[in-house]
């Protein structure tokens, strides 16, 4: 894996030498706008508003639209006039408490491998960070762009993941969101009967994208008729409730669960898991 940033963490005295690897991937299905006629390949042009002509690459700049319809044109020596020197240094501002920190403000993780003597100091962090149950939070750099990100230890590395700045996560203020409600102590207790019986330890390749999955199968089924469109699977849809009788809702949720453990622990269903899995 080719690294996409090489550096060092600091903080304080101490500088680490480190190497940044994606930590995450998805791969979107890519299609093509086609011609249904003969399905030829539609190209986009870029398009002037004001008479549909088409611009060629040479003639266009870019505008920030301050008011509608009045843009202001940036040109190159403009951004780099603006343009935050590239360190390559994490720059570990503070330390905060991860519980203190609103998860919706993690973005995207990368790894950081220690460089070649970088070692000893690296899990001097990781485990310092582990003890405490803290996050050094720092400014980096990557190709153009700063960014705010979180140092975390995560198992044998450490994370950089990346976050949002306070003024781009919205504000829920426009929503129409309860903040209390009369709960009784018997559904309180069911709710969290309910929660404890669909408990299940944490494994994540157990959930895949379905969408992506009958996706793919449907293009599959295409391929292999020619392109005719398979008839489609009958689905039962689930039977829409006005959540009248709360306290019954929840008493049908445990039955059903009981049901699910139920079955789940059927030798039929076990060797057809066995028989998927191979």
């Amino acid at each position: 894996m080719r690294a996409l940033w090489k550096g060092s963490i600091s903080f304080g005295l101490v500088n680490i030498p480190i190497a940044l690897y994606p930590a995450t991937q998805r791969e979107e299905l890519k299609f093509r706008l086609l011609r249904g006629s003969d399905l030829s390949p539609v190209n986009y042009k870029r398009v002037a508003e004001a008479d549909g002509k088409e611009v060629p690459w040479d003639q266009i700049v870019k505008g920030y639209e301050y008011e509608e319809g009045k843009f202001v044109v940036l040109k190159d020596d403009d951004f780099k006039r603006v343009d935050v020197e590239a360190t390559q240094t994490v720059d570990i501002i503070d330390f905060v408490a991860l519980a203190e920190i609103n998860p919706m403000f993690f973005h995207k993780p990368f790894y950081m491998e220690p460089a070649k003597g970088g070692g000893k100091a690296y899990v001097l962090l990781r485990e310092a960070l582990r003890d405490t149950g803290k996050v050094g939070i720092a400014k980096v750099v990557i190709k153009t762009r700063q960014y705010l990100a979180a140092v975390k230890p995560n198992e044998k590395g450490l994370v950089l993941e990346l976050m949002h700045f306070a003024d781009e996560l919205m504000k829920p203020d426009a929503l129409h969101l309860p903040a209390k409600a009369e709960v009784s102590k018997g559904e309180m207790e069911m709710a969290k009967t309910l929660i404890a019986r669909m408990t299940q330890p944490w494994q994540p390749a157990k959930y895949e994208d379905d969408y992506k999955s009958a996706l793919l199968e449907l293009i599959e089924k295409k391929i292999e008729s020619g392109g005719r469109t398979p008839k489609p699977a009958s689905t039962k849809a689930r039977p829409s409730t006005n959540v009248i009788d709360l306290m019954e809702v929840l008493r049908q949720s445990l039955g059903d669960s009981r049901k699910n453990k139920s079955k789940a622990k059927t030798p039929a269903r076990q060797a057809a898991k066995r028989r998927r899995a191979a």
